[in-house]
């Protein structure tokens, strides 16, 4: 078991905010965890699980115990006569693993190229990007119980996806409540990626691609790099500008909300769902209210992508935590006053 003391947290968060953990344990296997248990002064203390720390907005420094996930390793676990079946670490960069699907010949995952965090994370959150989920490709995963210390596995259903979110995100009720938020610490995850692959096109930006290049018929390979090329000419490089990626979900409504919407915003972007409830482009909603290129203190809204929150400091004098959410909070406000839309934030708050 690898245990510090006081340590900076500021490069293993995107945003790039300065905070330390009192006391960090590096998971790089379930026997790292079993350790921790067995150390009663190590055991009682409060938990918070870190990844890649793409999805967190710290506010200050973290007084419980930080598990930075760091299980390693990717392998193709099984093969069916419709999916391959790839086993990946907590541990591992979600790009990482998209990639190298990809040059093993593996399709399926193309869609949600240059997503930030780990492998570990992608379930918690349900991740997605350009008409593909999480939960369309998943097969199952590994997680440890951390009041029992029981290795335990879970399939799609058991995890209760729905649109970024899942039972992780979720505290329990009670003795049968399904909610494993502060229990479940996820080792491994397994994705079940199509033999009968198809191209999944359905976003304008990819349709744009299309019309660009005069590819029809794109293969995985071309989508992935379409993805790339996209989220890189929308989205700041952590490495270079401080940020959580999307901080807002993309809110749902009804079609009557949404024609009331349009009789007043006829330019709304919106996409219907397959249940019949219509997504909203949340970035649309907050640039529409005046926000793209604003800033609140050493937090701002990036001026190419109003969905992104940025640090203007850097990382000489950057933002706090206090000041993203003041700047978030403002944003929320201004989009209810003006559609009547509850703007929710994807990241952790800790």
């Amino acid at each position: 078991m690898f245990l510090e003391k006081n340590v900076p947290l500021q490069p293993y968060n995107t945003f790039g905010i300065a905070a330390k953990a009192h006391t960090l344990v590096r998971v790089r296997s379930e026997e790292d965890l079993r350790a921790m248990l067995a150390d009663p002064q190590l055991a009682t203390l409060p938990r918070q699980v870190l990844g890649g720390g793409s999805n967190i907005v710290l506010t200050g420094d973290v007084k419980a115990l930080v598990l930075k996930m760091e299980v390693p390793g990717i392998r193709l676990l099984d093969e069916t006569d419709k999916h391959w079946v790839i086993e990946a670490g907590a541990g591992v960069d979600w790009h990482a693993l998209v990639a190298w699907t990809l040059q093993q010949g593996y399709p399926g995952l193309e869609n949600m190229a240059l997503i930030p965090g780990t492998v570990g994370a992608s379930p918690v959150q349900n991740i997605g990007a350009y008409g593909v989920e999480l939960q369309d490709r998943f097969d199952s995963l590994d997680a440890m119980d951390m009041l029992t210390g029981e290795l335990f596995s879970l399939n799609a259903a058991q995890c209760g996806f729905s649109y970024r979110d899942s039972v992780f995100k979720h505290v329990s009720s009670g003795p049968d409540g399904l909610g494993l938020a502060g229990r479940a610490v996820i080792l491994r995850v397994r994705f079940a990626l199509p033999k009968r692959w198809k191209p999944e096109l359905g976003y304008l930006d990819l349709e744009r691609k299309m019309a660009e290049t005069g590819i029809r018929n794109p293969d995985a390979r071309q989508i992935f790099d379409w993805v790339v090329a996209i989220r890189r000419a929308k989205l700041p490089d952590p490495a270079v500008i401080g940020n959580a990626g999307s901080f807002f979900k993309n809110p749902t409504v009804t079609p009557e909300q949404c024609a009331d919407i349009i009789a007043r915003e006829p330019k709304v972007v919106h996409y219907p769902m397959p249940d019949g409830t219509i997504k909203l482009a949340a970035g649309w909603l907050i640039d529409a209210c005046g926000w793209k290129g604003k800033t609140v203190g050493h937090a701002g809204v990036y001026e190419k992508q109003a969905l992104v929150l940025v640090n203007r400091g850097g990382h000489e004098n950057p933002c706090t935590g206090g000041e993203v959410m003041t700047l978030a909070k403002a944003i929320q406000t201004s989009v209810y006053e003006r559609f009547g839309i509850r703007l929710e934030p994807e990241p952790v708050v800790i």
